[in-house]
């Protein structure tokens, strides 16, 4: 498919080397709120939500290229069109995922219900990474219907329907669900595609057992908000411990309750991990991607090869069994006839062979050098959460201490 986005510039820091320019440099982008809305009749309503997309110019020479920037409302699904759409028109590239649809590595305090507001925050802060992912990508960025995604809101959708994307979607899944037994692979993407479902496991491993450990936090947490009950009524009937008591069991509340803000500023560092954990999906496409244009260069060359042997067999004079028992012997004639056929199509089925060895070739280079892009950006990003994962548990942990240490000085001062 020939793509028709504008062509994509290089600029060049003092202190650094070229890299690619997007469309990030010159645009914020943002997904500013989310609004519930319904159609259908007043008995039979379907609710969903919509998401505003608020971009702006921060580059005035870019005034031309991008001249109705506006706001936009987007339902999820027109995400996953858009995201479908990059799917199709390009193979090679680890596509950024969108945010979870349902609810994964849930608990007690994470509500499943799509509609409910901390969920639907979250996702919209997800919207909004995929959105500067998308971005911040040197050939993504530049796309013509991403733009028009964030620019159109009506007519993006009419041209989305009407493009032809919606049959290329469901022969690429039906292609990419094939099982393929290929006699050659590449050591590069085998081993590619090993560490993607090594990485997904762990990642998997990971989260199941945050979520765990979250639940038994907040149900550790929340059992100290009897021991502040406790000790608020004891207070009562202690006339010279009671100030004592009464603080302590205040100290207590304040404790139980803290968490709900730790789990919730955690739960924001957890969807940053889930979005790796959908990333080891887009890897894993990219590799069947390249295993599909094997099986393309592989069922041409048999292709090929199974001509010369009817070719061969043709100028030979042979023919089946049952046409020598039925005496349906070629004659020398039609014998040329059937080489000059199968000559013609060898050559089309050669011709075939290289345009699937350059597809390949093409394919795994950009495939490889994308691959080298996310490596790095993976290694950045999952740091930058992990450690902003811990500080956030050494903060939680000191909050508690200080909690301690007061209800430890408020009891040693008792009179």
């Amino acid at each position: 498919m020939e793509d028709e986005s504008p062509t994509p510039k290089k600029h060049t820091d003092k202190n650094k080397h070229p890299k690619e320019d997007t469309i990030l440099n010159h645009l914020e982008i943002s997904v500013a709120e989310s609004e519930k809305r319904a159609n259908g009749t007043l008995n039979l309503r379907e609710f969903y939500t919509v998401y505003l997309i608020e971009t702006k110019l921060t580059d005035s020479e870019f005034q031309n290229k991008f001249p109705k920037l506006t706001t936009v409302w987007r339902r999820y699904t027109e995400f996953e069109q858009l995201r479908g759409y990059l799917e199709v028109t390009y193979p090679y590239i680890i596509l950024p995922p969108l945010p979870e649809k349902r609810v994964m590595f849930g608990w007690q305090k994470i509500s499943s219900d799509t509609f409910d507001p901390n969920f639907v925050d979250r996702r919209r802060a997800g919207l909004e990474n995929f959105l500067l992912r998308v971005a911040s990508h040197p050939v993504l960025s530049w796309d013509k219907h991403f733009i028009e995604f964030l620019q159109h809101e009506d007519d993006w959708r009419e041209t989305y329907k009407s493009n032809g994307y919606l049959q290329l979607m469901e022969n690429k899944l039906k292609a990419l669900n094939l099982s393929m037994r290929l006699r050659n692979t590449d050591p590069r993407f085998e081993s590619i595609k090993d560490y993607s479902h090594v990485f997904q496991n762990n990642l998997n491993n990971l989260l199941k057992a945050r979520s765990r450990v979250a639940e038994k936090q907040y149900n550790v947490h929340k059992l100290h908000a009897n021991y502040g009950r406790v000790f608020s009524e004891w207070s009562a009937v202690e006339k010279d411990m009671g100030d004592a008591l009464q603080k302590t069991g205040h100290y207590l509340d304040s404790l139980a309750s803290s968490i709900d803000a730790g789990l919730e500023d955690e739960e924001l560092l957890v969807d940053q991990l889930k979005e790796y954990l959908f990333f080891a999906n887009s890897l894993q496409n990219v590799c069947k991607n390249y295993e599909y244009h094997q099986l393309q260069l592989e069922s041409a060359e048999d292709n090929v090869a199974s001509k010369n042997v009817e070719r061969n067999k043709a100028q030979q004079g042979k023919t089946s069994l049952m046409s020598r028992l039925f005496g349906a012997v070629d004659t020398d004639e039609v014998r040329e006839l059937k080489v000059n056929l199968l000559d013609q199509q060898i050559q089309e089925g050669a011709a075939a062979v290289n345009v699937s060895k350059t597809n390949l070739n093409d394919f795994s280079t950009k495939a490889l050098d994308d691959i080298e892009r996310f490596q790095k950006q993976k290694v950045v990003d999952l740091q930058e959460t992990l450690t902003s994962y811990a500080f956030l548990q050494l903060k939680t942990a000191k909050k508690g201490l200080q909690t301690w240490l007061q209800i430890r000085d408020c009891l040693q001062n008792v009179p």
